[in-house]
């Protein structure tokens, strides 16, 4: 066993490795922040009555891009309302107009106020709307009632 020796780069070959990966990164840039395009996708709106969040997926449910009212800013009870709700179309619509995607069907769940403005939202941001299903959970009998009382 002898001692291991390190081989030491020189200056030009650290140089040449570097512009190597400044190339990858800027062919990476130049592709997207996903690297793929898709036509076809599933808007995902979640309306509550405290907040409405919006998710956009490809066809294989990988999402693509997702934002809500709280993440844009709004507190409290504004999060909850149609203007939030179109705003937060707004920013998903951007975030995804890198892929190309053009057609969309919505899914719609939940019964807060800012279903409706953010299905109009997607719309007049460009997006053709292929479908629009309501998907908001229905209980079938709900819960088991109380016992009666007995004085």
């Amino acid at each position: 066993m002898g001692k291991k020796r390190v081989a030491k780069q020189g200056a030009e070959e650290a140089l040449k490795e570097r512009e190597e990966l400044e190339s990858k990164v800027s062919k990476m840039k130049e592709a997207g922040a996903s690297g793929r395009h898709v036509v076809r996708g599933v808007a995902h709106v979640q309306a509550t009555y405290n907040n409405t969040m919006i998710s956009i997926s490809d066809d294989k449910g990988n999402v693509m891009a997702w934002s809500s009212a709280g993440a844009l800013g709004f507190k409290g009870a504004k999060k909850a309302t149609p203007f939030a709700a179109a705003r937060v179309a707004e920013t998903v619509v951007e975030k995804v107009k890198k892929t190309g995607l053009e057609d969309v069907a919505v899914l719609v769940k939940g019964i807060g106020s800012g279903r409706d403005s953010a299905v109009r939202a997607l719309a007049n941001h460009g997006l053709n709307i292929m479908m629009i299903k309501d998907i908001t959970p229905v209980p079938h009998n709900g819960v088991r009632p109380k016992k009666v009382r007995r004085v």
